[in-house]
């Protein structure tokens, strides 16, 4: 019958789930060490257990060599005659043992043969936990909470304990001492001081689990699970296939009236999860992989390097980002390629920079857009904005960072470049310019290089007279030989003159036509009115001719 101290170690091993050698190993080795330590020996110091009454005995044993000669270490080793002096039977390499009184030993040494037991059941304990489940990494375990630490929680694996740090667990999930909650196994660490079985609830083998255990058709093979993307308490994506053409992949998944998919949302806490049909084709699986986005269109950028291009609507760019980027983000996860997202307004400028930087640049100088005025002009050409092209691509923004520049300048400018492209909205007036060009246009006239650079110098020198004082007009009338026909006016009626033909010069030549009979009539009436002014002058209050 074993003795009671072998009955205890036994029970220990049970529950350490170790082998109760290790145990007994543990023992022998700190009643050697603490008999050597009570006499002070640094001679081979060996112990050994009766099973049956439970006695620890301990001894130093010497090796046994042929010769003096061979002797290296005179503590630990003994010659063969001296050897047979005390045991004739001994044989060369064998061993000759000096038994120990261990009935002095006193308190401190059973306190260091505790710690050293203590030692070496842990370490048994450590490599019994790592041969158990190192190569159970990726598996899905059932496991009870044990203790809530400040950053971690620990779980009872039932053979051992299993730590869960704080970047593995969902954001969402509260957990309280006693829960059983499934878990899965990441890794075993060897070197951690507390639980070295490191186990997560924010691994995307989670959701598989989950599936495989609420679908069938997934459990059997029918559709396999194909990518996993996921962010832990936000949202998960998963690619799926169906090996049978008559399974929806998707519709198995998510259940009549969604009651598989609902049920493993509620284990993972009111997690969002998309499920996509998986594509072999990277552009196809690109658009379902970004839903619910719609997208317009996916093209590949580098093969190589796994990178593709996605053009979205306007409206669309928001949601296919998602917030914060997750939308993205779990797509290219799930595709495993980068995703440059863009909207169908930067494809469109970006192609538009490009054929401009194939095309030498613009070169069209802002003072052509003759609609804005000399102060606006200066303070955009101060703002290092000289070209056309350059203006009509900048944003309101970007107007407004332009030192005086205001919303009704932004609106000025606005409607000068959109008129100085040929863009007029429904009821806004053409300038008759702008109409004779585009009636030049329709009847297919084509007007020379040389009859342009003519109506530009006529267009200068309208522009110079209209700036000239009646002075200058008057010598310059009299210069061309029509003095003669303004001899008779004041500086006064010049200047209306010249308003009123300025004035004549923004209408059609109808209009022009009408305004001169007009001016004729005008004139008429005020000749007659002169000559009656004259006439009754001429006659006295009586009626009488004076003359």
């Amino acid at each position: 019958m074993a003795s009671v101290l072998y009955q205890t170690i036994e029970t220990l091993s049970r529950d350490k789930g170790i082998d109760p050698g290790i145990v007994v190993g543990a023992v022998e080795d700190a009643i050697a060490l603490a008999t050597r330590k009570y006499y002070k020996t640094q001679e081979n110091m060996r112990a050994e257990m009766d099973k049956d009454t439970g006695e620890i005995r301990a001894y130093v044993f010497k090796t046994v060599v042929e010769t003096p000669e061979q002797v290296e270490d005179e503590i630990n080793q003994i010659t063969l005659e001296q050897a047979r002096e005390m045991a004739p039977e001994v044989e060369i390499g064998g061993e000759l043992r000096f038994y120990k009184d261990t009935t002095p030993l006193g308190r401190i040494a059973a306190q260091m043969a505790k710690q050293v037991i203590f030692q070496k059941v842990r370490e048994a304990e450590r490599d019994t936990v790592f041969l158990e489940y190192n190569h159970r990494a990726g598996e899905v375990l059932n496991a009870t909470v044990k203790r809530l630490e400040p950053m971690d929680v620990i779980f009872d694996l039932g053979k051992a304990e299993a730590r869960m740090p704080k970047r593995e667990q969902s954001r969402l999930e509260q957990f309280a001492v006693g829960e059983r909650v499934r878990v899965v196994l990441l890794r075993v660490d060897r070197a951690a001081k507390g639980p070295q079985v490191i186990v997560s609830r924010a691994a995307p083998a989670l959701v598989q689990n989950l599936f495989q255990s609420e679908v069938p058709e997934i459990y059997d093979g029918t559709v396999s699970i194909r990518a996993i993307a996921r962010e832990a308490g936000e949202r998960t994506k998963i690619a799926v296939m169906s090996r049978d053409k008559d399974v929806d992949p998707v519709g198995a998944c998510v259940g009549m009236k969604g009651m598989r998919v609902q049920s493993i949302i509620r284990e993972l806490r009111g997690e969002k999860i998309d499920i996509i049909e998986f594509s072999e084709e990277i552009t196809t699986f690109a658009e379902k992989a970004l839903q619910p986005a719609k997208v317009s269109r996916v093209s590949i950028v580098d093969l190589g390097e796994k990178q593709i291009e996605v053009i979205v609507d306007d409206t669309q760019l928001s949601l296919a980002i998602g917030k914060k980027g997750q939308n993205v983000r779990l797509a290219a996860k799930l595709l495993q390629w980068k995703i440059d997202i863009k909207s169908e307004e930067e494809k469109r400028q970006e192609v538009e920079q490009q054929m401009q930087a194939m095309s030498g640049g613009p070169t069209t100088p802002v003072e052509q857009v003759t609609e804005l005025g000399e102060a606006v002009l200066e303070k955009l050409i101060a703002a290092g904005i000289t070209t056309v092209e350059e203006l009509a691509d900048m944003t309101p923004e970007q107007l407004e960072e332009v030192p005086g520049i205001g919303e009704k300048t932004m609106e000025k400018i606005s409607i000068a470049v959109r008129h100085y492209f040929g863009q007029y909205e429904e009821g806004e007036e053409r300038p008759a310019t702008a109409i004779a060009a585009v009636a030049a246009v329709s009847e297919g006239e084509e007007v020379s290089a040389s009859e342009e650079s003519d109506e530009a110098e006529k267009e200068a020198e309208g522009s110079m007279a209209s700036q000239k004082t009646p002075e200058e007009l008057l010598a310059a009338e009299a210069d061309q030989g029509e003095a003669e026909e303004v001899k008779g006016f004041s500086t006064e009626d010049i200047a209306d003159a010249e308003e009123i033909d300025s004035l004549s010069d923004a209408f059609s030549d109808a209009d022009a036509r009408e305004e001169q009979i007009e001016m004729q009539n005008d004139a008429i009436d005020e000749l007659a009115n002169q000559a009656q002014e004259v006439s009754d002058e001429g006659i006295d209050g009586d009626g009488n001719d004076r003359g």
